[in-house]
């Protein structure tokens, strides 16, 4: 089988394991594991902040520093599209008590300025009001395709949040990708938002754990919810060894991806009845004139390559470094045989992480 569904699909590489096998170990929650102390060190050093703590995943990460932000009764403004609103079981407000304010992603990204003004109170002081505390942005923005949020976006966003007197939560679950796509460190894109989740378990390939990073105040009231919602670990050196050799070999890996990614779409394209936008990243949405997505890619399971429904009828292919040249071209060879022999049927829908 061709894995395409995800880059959550990695295994960990033969380093990896050594490097899990022999890491020094200590207790993470007495703050006494030095391979974690590591890697926190090196993750707040790349995204340029003053700290970072280890988490079990993305989802966690994401909710920790929501709640780091948001008191209970305020409320987060997200993309309608974001992973945050769609894909994390609304944990905000289950856990934390925080509502969520959606808006509508543009194609790029991006959440229109006029509509996140719009979502505070015309009047703060009125109390049947939820105050906003938190705007969320996505980078790269996973259901608009793998895209890299525009130059000079984030930038207003933080603006904007300053005259409001909120935060700005940057869930960059991909933002590794982001930043070889851009050709900037990623401390460039992380810059305006005053904490960053960031995942070790999609292409950079850890089996396990996320990061935030931020400052040092904000830090440590997500590290006392991290032990709330019961994140706390212990010997978890093991998982954090992975991760400091996912960041470090992060930019080669990940141009390789982008790289496969561009190939497979360029194959894709000459299929017929295929269209799609060329990728930004490691991420393929495409669309199948007159085919039932769900069809397509149940088709393509047996046909030896999977993929996903991904809304909004179309079907999504993710490379990652479980993906060789060579399965590339033999993933679009049998996609062209699934698709010009299926027969057609109405459109179908799904949406998965």
């Amino acid at each position: 089988m061709i894995e395409l569904r995800s880059d959550t699909f990695t295994l960990p590489s033969a380093a990896m394991r050594s490097a899990m096998a022999t890491a020094p170990l200590g207790d993470d929650v007495y703050g006494e594991d030095p391979t974690v102390l590591r890697l926190e060190r090196l993750a707040a050093d790349r995204l340029g902040k003053a700290a970072a703590c280890l988490m079990p995943s993305g989802t966690m990460a994401n909710l920790a520093a929501l709640m780091a932000h948001a008191p209970r009764g305020a409320k987060a403004i997200v993309g309608s599209e974001s992973d945050i609103y769609l894909y994390e079981a609304a944990g905000a407000t289950v856990c934390g008590g925080i509502s969520y304010e959606p808006i509508r992603n543009l194609p790029d990204g991006t959440l229109p300025l006029a509509s996140i003004a719009a979502a505070f109170p015309e009047d703060d002081e009125d109390p049947q009001f939820a105050p906003a505390a938190v705007i969320c942005l996505e980078n790269t923005q996973n259901r608009c395709g793998g895209v890299v949020l525009p130059d000079g976006y984030a930038a207003e966003v933080a603006a904007l949040a300053r005259t409001r007197g909120v935060a700005v939560h940057l869930d960059g679950a991909r933002i590794f990708n982001a930043a070889v796509a851009r050709g900037v460190p990623p401390a460039e894109l992380a810059q305006h938002a005053d904490t960053v989740q960031f995942c070790l378990s999609k292409g950079l390939a850890a089996p396990i754990g996320s990061m935030v990073a931020g400052d040092e105040a904000t830090l440590l009231r997500v590290r006392r919810i991290r032990k709330m919602l019961g994140g706390g670990m212990r010997q978890a050196g093991v998982i954090a060894a992975a991760g400091i050799l996912a960041i470090d070999e992060a930019a080669e890996r990940l141009s390789t991806d982008h790289a496969h990614a561009r190939l497979m779409a360029e194959g894709l394209a000459a299929i017929p009845g295929v269209t799609l936008d060329p990728p930004q990243t490691n991420s393929i949405l495409l669309r199948v004139a007159g085919r039932d997505p769900e069809e397509v890619v149940r088709m393509a399971a047996s046909a030896g390559v999977a993929v996903n429904t991904f809304g909004h009828g179309r079907i999504r292919a993710v490379i990652h470094c479980g993906v060789t040249t060579g399965d590339v071209h033999e993933a679009v060879s049998r996609l062209a045989k699934v698709i010009t022999h299926s027969e057609p049927r109405l459109n179908g829908a799904g949406s998965p992480r």
